[in-house]
């Protein structure tokens, strides 16, 4: 008899399709399936693991790629790609376009929500009522540190969704409707 070392994985699905035997016999799956079963979630132990890591290295720029936990962790890509999801929505991370996952420290974290669902708070923020003069286009790019087509393109959908006047060259606009949580998220 040979030892080899199996992922828990695929001795629990081997006990259960009753593949898999001992010296004393045949293992019973359930038992086995039991002590096996984590409440947390692997995903969420890869997580943790990342966490950790990313507070002990003040260096780590990036994370493993998705093939290398997987084989480390001995999990699908999904799982993998959940564990990222945590990060993401906790903000320890970011995707890359077309590379690894990028570690995100506390002074790199930026809004990345759209514009436009950013812009629509600065009615709720400024105390802006229905009437009031909403900020220019340059005092937005400035306050948001984005260009002046990019402003413009989420005012219109502010426009659009009735919330504010149209604008137009010299012409101010004005808060035409107060948007509540559900609507600005809907931008």
């Amino acid at each position: 008899m040979v030892d080899v070392e199996l992922h828990p994985c695929l001795l629990i699905n081997w006990a259960q399709s009753g593949k898999l035997t001992s010296d004393e016999g045949w293992m019973d799956g359930e038992d086995l399936a039991l002590q096996q079963v984590n409440p947390r979630g692997t995903f969420q132990k890869i997580a943790d693991v990342l966490k950790t890591q990313i507070e002990a290295d003040p260096k780590m720029a990036e994370l493993p790629s998705a093939a290398e936990l997987g084989r480390d962790h001995g999990v699908s890509r999904g799982v993998v790609l959940r564990a990222f999801a945590v990060l993401r929505s906790e903000g320890v991370a970011e995707p890359v376009p077309g590379g690894r996952w990028r570690v995100v420290r506390g002074s790199q974290r930026t809004d990345r929500r759209p514009l436009a669902e950013r812009l629509a708070e600065v009615i709720t923020d400024d105390g802006l009522e229905v009437g009031a003069t909403f900020p220019s286009a340059s005092a937005l790019c400035d306050r948001f540190s984005v260009s002046r087509p990019t402003v413009t393109k989420a005012l219109e959908k502010l426009e659009a969704a009735g919330w504010l006047s149209e604008g137009g060259q010299g012409k101010l606009r004005t808060v035409r409707a107060l948007p509540n949580r559900e609507e600005r998220s809907s931008l």
